[in-house]
């Protein structure tokens, strides 16, 4: 399925992954002319790329166009609000697909009809291409549509089709939340290395390169990440006595599991 003027795919917010995924769109090379985007308010650079990449924005939903695909990207808690204007512009065949977690496919269905509903679950990594996306289609969807989810997405990181619609929310608490507990562990770092003696501007310079650089490593390597973790760690040296606290009965293994079941918990109570 080709994206076209006249059939055309309508974005729904182009907040950070709205905005995000519209960045990789372009960087992909679909035609301009192809996108539509629907935001009240879009950043100064949002508007930017609109001037200078020529796609058209409004905001409000088109009169008189039923486009290819519509991508809802707006907060779980102004999904209600979002999708009663949409409903004049989504016909029987099209795709229409959430980011919104939490939102699950009756959402849509009761808005629209029985049309085909992808519901997708990407993380901030997206603003740099290192975005990770777990999808699940409806039983409308086509192979054809599947396909089109597939190109536009996996423009902002790596694609993954889930088996059942229940593994969203356990997806939304591991890669949908995880970026931010990556973040939490490099102000950590930081803040351990400044209570061990180095200035609080080293040690956040240290934390930061450290993390990006380890993370930059586990995505280029084949190797999985504990044979990662084993081929840094010395038996009887300084990162083995780090690990034997942080991988203790009480150490960073429960607190992920609780942090997860809790954001899982979370995205169920958002449905």
């Amino acid at each position: 399925m080709n994206l076209t003027k006249s059939n055309p795919l309508l974005l729904v917010g182009a907040g950070k992954m709205g905005g995000a995924m519209l960045s990789g769109w372009v960087d992909q090379g679909i035609d301009p002319a192809a996108l539509i985007v629907c935001d009240p308010r879009p950043s100064d650079e949002m508007a930017a790329l609109f001037s200078k990449k020529g796609i058209r924005h409004v905001t409000e939903a088109p009169v008189g166009l039923t486009p290819a695909v519509v991508l809802v990207a707006v907060k779980p808690q102004m999904m209600d609000a979002a999708l009663e204007p949409l409903k004049p512009v989504v016909g029987p065949e099209t795709l229409v697909v959430s980011v919104a977690a939490g939102k699950m496919i009756a959402t849509f269905e009761a808005a629209f009809g029985q049309v085909p509903v992808v519901r997708a679950m990407p993380n901030t990594p997206a603003q740099v291409q290192r975005g990770m996306t777990a999808l699940f289609a409806s039983p409308a969807v086509s192979r054809e549509q599947k396909t089109l989810v597939e190109e536009l997405l996996s423009g902002i990181g790596a694609v993954a089709w889930l088996e059942n619609e229940g593994q969203m929310d356990a997806v939304t608490a591991v890669s949908g939340s995880g970026p931010a507990y990556v973040f939490l562990m490099a102000e950590c770092l930081a803040e351990a290395g400044r209570k061990a003696g180095l200035s609080s501007e080293l040690a956040a310079k240290l934390a930061r390169q450290t993390v990006a650089g380890a993370g930059e490593l586990l995505y280029r390597s084949d190797l999985e990440a504990g044979t990662l973790r084993k081929n840094v760690t010395s038996p009887g040296g300084t990162t083995a006595a780090a690990l034997d606290v942080l991988m203790a009965d009480e150490g960073f293994q429960p607190l992920l599991d609780a942090a997860v079941a809790a954001a899982a918990k979370r995205s169920q109570e958002l449905s």
